[in-house]
């Protein structure tokens, strides 16, 4: 008798269970879409089940629950991170970020290329009371903490009390929650900073288990006529000891080999890649991140003009002298006439001539009836507009992608909608990456994408609940249609958001419902707080 009462209890309590499991109420259920993980893995058709900001559940699941989203058809993936951003957290009016909400992206890193704010800590309580559309990251800027301590952007080595003030910057940085350090070595005030003074900053930003993000010194040969030295490998080489001497996992941002030089610096991203992978066999953790174009962007100086013009802050001065004249312009030539040629530099804003804008320094020059290099100094002189410059090899971009250590990033921003005519990427990076270069061109497979723009970014900033579809991780998840996503976003028509990611959720919170974003403000400042080893 006492055996059969036990053997009742133990069948109800699996009953019990059962029922409870087939009961249980959910604020959301996302039912039947085809799971990638994040993994890289296989999909799996299942339901997910959200309670509060979490992944409680993933299986066959009951459909009681406040919100059910029908996801048969539809592809459902982690929310992508873009570990390369330079969106504004400070202006109120751009926080919602739909730019990115509609690429599918749930988590920005800002303060990249050198330009990030090294008050974390007050920036976070910002938009925390203001509200942010995705989460976001912060990394801690050398050139803007370069500029605070040296008191402007000086061609010298900083003093004793000037390097003390940058590592005590860092070190407020990462206390108050940023994710490492970011350098801008192609641009003033960093490209005056010796390797040293990167690896001691960098060794601060170690000690708080941060990352070394850098746009490194070189992407080309900008900086060397000397035929016995290689900008790019250089800049990778020296982003290497970096990371070894302060024992940092490394960022090469927006990977590429630019040509605006000339096609013969195509194809330099097998050796690239080479130096990188011998890097990570030597016990390095390095990583990259790119854009899917062929095309990058920056302001026209960055570009053109040579850093010894812009030192001191006295670029204006010496564009203006007449006795420096003739050695500008052979140097600006150089890179304006001398390589793919001015056609390829594309003014994308221009606040003082906005008719140029999507025109090319050529059609300037033609305009202006000037040389295409007297027509980069007047423009500069004028208000140094912002340009695109085509000069990326398709192959490059391609190799670079198909490695498994390479993110996907845009290097956009939170922009003011028809303002411009900006690069592509601030609206369409991530779905292109996925419509072009997985579902047409087959470059990678869907897992492979889905990785990078997911798990891989989350493994690299050591993010211990987002990047994947777990049971108990945060609930960030996209959901699309890979039948109708798409980058609208061209060049002659920017100002145009993705289409086809049906639903997205941040922190459990759905943001846009049937393809349209609600206005909801659901991201959340991430914060990295583990303090010196």
């Amino acid at each position: 008798m006492r055996k059969l009462f036990i053997f009742a209890f133990c069948a109800l309590c699996v009953i019990g269970s059962v029922f409870y499991g087939n009961t249980q109420r959910y604020d959301c259920v996302i039912k039947s879409g085809t799971i990638y993980d994040g993994s890289g893995g296989d999909p799996v058709t299942a339901d997910i089940g959200i309670v509060g900001d979490r992944i409680v559940a993933i299986g066959e699941l009951s459909s009681n629950a406040l919100k059910v989203i029908q996801a048969s058809g539809l592809y459902v993936a982690p929310g992508f991170i873009d570990v390369h951003n330079h969106a504004e957290l400070r202006n109120k009016k751009l926080r919602s970020i739909e730019n990115y909400l509609t690429q599918g992206v749930t988590t920005l890193v800002t303060g990249n290329c050198g330009y990030g704010e090294y008050k974390v800590a007050a920036l976070f309580s910002g938009v925390e009371e203001n509200g942010v559309g995705p989460n976001v990251m912060q990394l801690v800027g050398h050139n803007t903490i370069r500029q605070i301590a040296m008191g402007g952007s000086f061609d010298r080595a900083p003093s004793p009390e000037e390097m003390d003030h940058m590592k005590e910057m860092v070190r407020i940085a990462m206390e108050g929650g940023a994710a490492g350090l970011s350098t801008g070595l192609y641009y003033p005030p960093g490209s005056y900073a010796k390797t040293e003074e990167v690896i001691e900053l960098a060794k601060v930003a170690s000690k708080y288990n941060g990352i070394y993000s850098t746009h490194i010194r070189d992407e080309g040969d900008f900086l060397y006529e000397d035929p016995n030295k290689d900008g790019l490998l250089d800049a990778v080489k020296e982003a290497i000891t970096i990371g070894r001497e302060a024992e940092i996992t490394v960022d090469i941002s927006h990977i590429k080999a630019d040509g605006i030089l000339g096609e013969g610096h195509w194809g330099k991203s097998k050796e690239v890649l080479e130096i990188i992978e011998k890097a990570q066999a030597d016990g390095l953790r390095i990583y990259a991140d790119q854009y899917p174009y062929t095309a990058s962007s920056t302001d026209l100086a960055s570009v053109t003009i040579p850093r010894w013009v812009q030192a001191d802050g006295k670029m204006k001065e010496r564009l203006s002298d007449p006795t420096l004249s003739n050695r500008i312009a052979k140097e600006v030539a150089r890179i304006v006439e001398g390589g793919l040629g001015p056609h390829v530099i594309v003014i994308s804003r221009f606040q003082k001539k906005k008719d140029w804008e999507g025109k090319s320094i050529k059609d300037i020059a033609g305009i202006l009836g000037k040389s295409p290099t007297e027509t980069v100094v007047d423009l500069v002189l004028m208000g140094n507009p912002d340009v695109v410059v085509h000069s990326l090899s398709p192959d490059d971009v391609e190799r670079y992608m198909k490695k498994p250590y390479i993110m996907t990033s845009s290097d956009g921003a939170n922009l003011k909608f028809g303002m411009g005519m900006p690069h592509p990427r601030n609206y369409g990076s991530f779905p292109r990456k996925l419509r072009k270069y997985v579902l047409e061109k087959q470059i990678l497979t869907m897992p492979e994408a889905i990785r990078a723009a997911t798990s891989l970014p989350a493994e690299m900033l050591e993010l211990t609940d987002r990047g994947w579809i777990k049971e108990g991780f945060i609930a960030d998840i996209v959901v699309f249609n890979p039948k109708t996503l798409t980058d609208k976003a061209t060049f002659s028509q920017p100002h145009q958001y993705s289409v086809g990611i049906e639903y997205l959720v941040i922190n459990g919170k759905l943001v846009i419902d049937h393809g349209t974003y609600n206005g909801e403000l659901a991201g959340k400042p991430i914060r990295k707080n583990k303090f010196s080893k």
